[in-house]
């Protein structure tokens, strides 16, 4: 089963909204918009186009959707690909994620701690043993979002690899459609419960309950089962044009779902899915263009590292260049993001390398 360029294109476009978006939230914060003009085409188009972009760039958040959505799809693919040569030894699987994971997570941390030109914006305290271990859900209130706030997601991560066995054999059982459901009934619930029936700190909602994101996980591995039983069929959808055009026309009513705690259990996924369906759409068609889909499916391949280290740079830089039009912001955010992209990239690929090494050297030192 070989690689799909598209899926790392995804992968790409998902980390750099989301790496985007912290950037744009801390540059324009407390940032309005020039007056509108519509005195004139050049003046309306103008005033148009800083409205889309205030509401698109707020939209970014939706990317972290996405990614779970990949997520479910690239682990249901691999472990099928592993489930077709032979039973999956299932202790080997989870030391195969664990030297995935873990590794590069104690690296961003080390990164944080010695860098230049990120925001510091806690003290580091007995809360970072929490963070290392990945275990930032206790007390989440003091350690959800501690030192950097995009690592709550590592924390969810965990939770979903750790129930996953359970997962791929509900889905292999009941089929892409049934699990889909069933997934989807139990999140939804657990999302009702803690946002209406019992109300809790919002984080738990946010990933800090795995559980509640379950609906955008099942979507994917579900997807990843529908694509190898009719890969032509949903390529032709996701990447022609058809998928991003149902995922413009569902998002205002997505958008909607905002509105009061009932509604409020289905926007995460609704979002997510809606997003999900632009961001492949528009990977669908880099991938037209050889140059940049490998450029960008580079970055999705080593988006891991991105999503990692990104956020307290964008911080520390964005907060220092508020003054800026929104036209030299934008250049500022592009080369801001490739030179981090390049960044991450090094040093995950380096962490890759080395604990591979590691293993390697392990294995032959045994008697």
């Amino acid at each position: 089963m070989k690689r799909l360029l598209w899926l790392d294109i995804s992968k790409g476009l998902a980390i750099l909204f989301v790496a985007y978006f912290h950037f744009f939230r801390t540059y324009f914060e407390h940032g309005t918009l020039p007056p509108a003009d519509w005195n004139g085409l050049a003046a309306s188009a103008l005033t148009i186009a800083r409205l889309v972009w205030l509401k698109v760039s707020g939209l970014g958040f939706h990317a972290v959707g996405v990614f779970i959505i990949l997520s479910g799809w690239t682990l249901m693919q691999s472990t099928t690909r592993r489930a077709e040569s032979g039973a999956i030894a299932w202790g080997t699987w989870y030391r195969a994620r664990f030297l995935r994971l873990y590794p590069m997570y104690w690296v961003a941390h080390l990164v944080y701690l010695v860098s230049p030109f990120v925001a510091r914006l806690e003290p580091v305290d007995s809360r970072i043993i929490l963070s290392l271990l990945g275990l930032r859900f206790i007390d989440i209130q003091m350690n959800f979002m501690y030192l950097n706030a995009a690592w709550w997601y590592f924390s969810m991560l965990i939770q979903f690899y750790l129930i996953f066995p359970l997962l791929f054999w509900a889905a292999r059982r009941l089929g892409p459609l049934r699990f889909l459901l069933i997934a989807c009934a139990t999140g939804f619930f657990a999302r009702y419960i803690l946002l209406v029936v019992w109300p809790q700190n919002g984080l738990w909602v946010l990933g800090g309950f795995a559980i509640c994101r379950l609906p955008e996980l099942a979507l994917g591995m579900s997807l990843a089962m529908w694509h190898t039983q009719s890969a032509a069929r949903l390529e032709w959808f996701l990447l022609r044009g058809a998928g991003f055009v149902v995922g413009l026309i569902l998002y205002p009513a997505a958008l909607l779902l905002y509105h009061g705690a009932t509604a409020y259990v289905f926007v995460d996924f609704a979002t997510g899915a809606c997003c999900f369906l632009e961001i492949v759409g528009i990977a669908g068609l880099i991938l037209l263009f050889k140059g940049l889909a490998n450029v960008f499916g580079l970055v999705g391949l080593y988006s891991y590292g991105l999503y990692l280290i990104h956020q307290p740079y964008v911080i520390w830089l964005g907060l220092r260049i508020r003054e800026q039009p929104i036209w030299m912001f934008l250049l500022i955010a592009v080369a801001t993001l490739a030179v981090l992209s390049a960044w991450g990239m090094l040093l995950e690929k380096a962490t890759n390398t080395l604990v591979n090494k590691l293993v390697s050297a392990r294995k032959t030192a045994r008697p």
